[in-house]
């Protein structure tokens, strides 16, 4: 059973807050040269039911909601980066549940992702930054092989993603290859995923993964 919770507020009912003077507008990041909001992000446990459909143990824990006023949707992937501290991990998280009244600056991530990002759940919020990931959730093989790099590593997080190339290495085949960065504590590592599928029927004929 999961613990009672308000899944419209954090957890943590007693966090301090992080000093913060930006209402999100939107800026550009030097980051990934890609527009993004600042914002702050706090932390649930979660729980059974969703506005979405999507369980908060979907992708790894490394799930978030939004406010129902927020132009992101369900399913969609968020990039975010931590900006409290000085290892500002990186990181990307599906968005599950809507929630009423959430400011648009603010994202109220699963504690597994608030904690992935290097943050400690007693301050109960972070400041971040975060933007949509359209490639990969506009990119259905690209989804799909980060998916399936996540199984494979359990104990990463995956910080960003590259499109590398499509090409037709035969009638009725097209090859897609995608790089990913996954972040450990004590690691980075980098990931070249590969999927061969029939683009008449969608169906996968083989894929690999394997690190660079």
């Amino acid at each position: 059973m999961y613990p009672y919770y308000n899944q419209y507020q954090p957890v943590n009912q007693f966090y301090r807050e992080v000093p913060y003077s930006h209402p999100y507008p939107q800026q550009f990041s030097y980051w990934d040269r890609q527009p993004f909001t600042r914002g702050q992000a706090t932390w649930t446990e979660g729980g059974r039911v969703t506005q979405c459909g999507i369980p908060w143990s979907h992708n790894e824990y490394m799930t978030a909601a939004v406010g129902v006023n927020s132009p992101y949707q369900c399913g969609q992937s968020l990039k975010v980066r931590e900006l409290s501290t000085q290892n500002q991990r990186e990181m990307i998280v599906t968005i599950v549940d809507k929630v009423p009244g959430y400011p648009a600056d603010k994202i109220n991530l699963h504690r597994k992702a608030f904690e992935a990002l290097g943050a400690d759940p007693a301050v109960g919020v972070i400041n971040i930054e975060f933007e949509a990931s359209p490639e990969l959730a506009e990119i259905e093989w690209g989804k799909y092989l980060l998916e399936v790099t996540q199984v494979a590593y359990p104990n990463y997080n995956v910080s960003d993603y590259n499109f590398v190339e499509r090409t037709n290495p035969a009638p009725n085949q097209t090859r897609e290859v995608y790089h990913y960065t996954l972040q450990s504590p004590q690691e980075r590592i980098k990931i070249q995923g590969t999927v061969i599928y029939n683009p008449n029927t969608n169906r996968v004929i083989s894929f690999d993964i394997k690190e660079t």
